[in-house]
């Protein structure tokens, strides 16, 4: 048995080695927002941070978890019942298509903010270059983005 945990919550969970973390959350642990996409990393569907880092679940094995702190697309929001910023600026700008690659990209984009609570257009991109929407919504997430960011300087000045 190994030991992770997520959104601050500690699990117990078989993970043989070589397991992928995407697996272990969702059929283990009933998180679900998480997504599979593409399996090799490529798509950013998948993505969860790991001590506050975005990485790509699909690829990383559980085991190499142990010991860190996950955070899934569940997890982010302050409190029970509310959202991140960054999920409210995803409904305010009308950003999901399809919404399949959204928990990814929203994972991407809170990681981003942490980072740089003012980012460019620049790196914006960059930072968002690993995260693919089939349905194109590229100009959607960056004004979602550019909307966090100010909440976030707003809510940083009261």
């Amino acid at each position: 048995m190994t030991s992770l945990t997520i959104n601050g919550k500690e699990y117990k969970v078989d993970a043989p080695e070589g397991i992928p973390l995407l697996w272990v959350i969702r059929e283990q642990c009933g998180l679900t927002g998480t997504k599979f996409g593409c399996g090799i990393a490529q798509c950013g569907a998948c993505t969860v941070h790991l001590d506050g880092q975005p990485i790509r679940s699909c690829v990383t094995p559980a085991i190499s978890a142990e010991g860190k702190n996950i955070t899934t697309i569940e997890g982010i929001a302050p409190e029970k019942n509310t959202l991140h910023i960054v999920q409210e600026a995803w409904i305010e700008e009308q950003t999901p298509q399809c919404g399949y690659c959204q928990s990814g990209q929203i994972m991407s984009a809170v990681a981003l903010l942490n980072e740089n609570p003012s980012p460019s257009d620049e790196e914006i991109d960059a930072a968002m270059s690993g995260n693919i929407c089939r349905c194109g919504m590229y100009g959607r997430i960056k004004s979602a983005i550019h909307r966090a960011s100010a909440a976030l300087q707003s809510s940083s000045t009261l």
